[in-house]
């Protein structure tokens, strides 16, 4: 039986990396020595989805149903609380690692069809360093099937300042409009973000503030949500139309999940945003991740 690949350390400049096969995750990312997203040792089964690759779909799919083009699926329900099938196929895979250097990383996975999601897929994960520009990602997924595929992706960091609770940070997310949720973190509507108090400047700091919700109304060509103190501002870019934000709990509040979507919660049955993947057709999701003093 084949081995998995070990964690894959990355260096370039004052930053460092480790990545897992398992789930394709970012497991620790550091600048001069300082933690920009809440690590997990390599060989442990982490919290909160710490750093996983998040495809076919990112978020839930409420109830573990969806319909598409006329039939009726059902995926496993993996959030009992909620009833939701969370976050895609792929996040507990054993990733092939296909390429690497000093500074980069490529991981593959085959996703071959299954009961609830018929469809036949090629993802891969590309972790990259650079000294100025600090930890660049893309998730790109082919559709090698012959049928057309229902698909969003995302990814799961939690961004720190080197494990200050976030009690003492500021948060600024770029969004003006928030998806409100249900008992159940079901979608129920979309609401400018000040009207439910979800309004989040990086003015002050985040104090007990909670959040566990979709973004979007994000800028054009591109944002940044950011987490500061007074010496450190970690960054993740992207241009992603949607971003969930959590306050981190499931952490001990460590740190705040920012996790840039393609597609909201549930898209595969609300078909919001949703990517249709015909056969041979291929998608991209990339982020970067910074840091700077603060």
């Amino acid at each position: 039986m084949p081995v998995p690949a070990p964690a894959v350390e990355l260096t370039a400049g004052d930053y460092a990396a480790t990545v897992v096969p398992t789930g394709a995750g970012l497991a620790s990312l550091t600048w001069r020595g300082r933690h920009v997203v809440v690590p997990h040792e390599p060989e442990e089964l982490p919290l909160g989805y710490l750093g996983k690759t998040l495809v076919p779909w990112p978020n839930r799919i409420a109830d573990g149903t969806y319909e598409y083009d006329g039939e009726r699926h059902e995926v496993p329900v993996n959030e009992r609380a909620t009833g939701a099938a969370l976050h895609g196929l792929a996040c507990w895979s054993v990733w092939q690692v296909v390429e690497r250097s000093a500074e980069h990383v490529v991981l593959e996975l085959e996703l071959a069809p299954r009961y609830g999601y018929p469809f036949h897929l090629h993802s891969s994960v590309t972790y990259r360093l650079s000294p100025e520009g600090g930890l660049d990602v893309r998730i790109t997924s082919r559709n090698i099937g012959t049928r057309t595929a229902p698909y969003g992706s995302s990814t799961h960091p939690y961004l720190t300042c080197d494990l200050r609770p976030v009690d003492e940070c500021t948060l600024h997310v770029p969004a003006t409009t928030v998806l409100t949720v249900d008992e159940r973190l079901r979608p129920v509507a979309t609401s400018p973000a000040g009207d439910v108090g979800l309004d989040l400047p990086g003015t002050a700091p985040m104090g007990t503030t909670q959040v566990d919700h979709a973004f979007t109304g994000l800028p054009d060509g591109g944002w940044a949500v950011s987490l500061a103190d007074e010496s450190l501002r970690v960054r993740l870019h992207a241009d992603a139309p949607w971003v969930q934000v959590y306050s981190g709990e499931r952490v001990e509040r460590r740190g705040v999940a920012v996790e840039p979507m393609t597609c909201p919660p549930d898209a595969f049955n609300s078909g919001t945003d949703l990517v249709e993947l015909a056969p041979g057709e291929s998608h991209t999701l990339a982020l970067r991740i910074d840091a700077v003093e603060g």
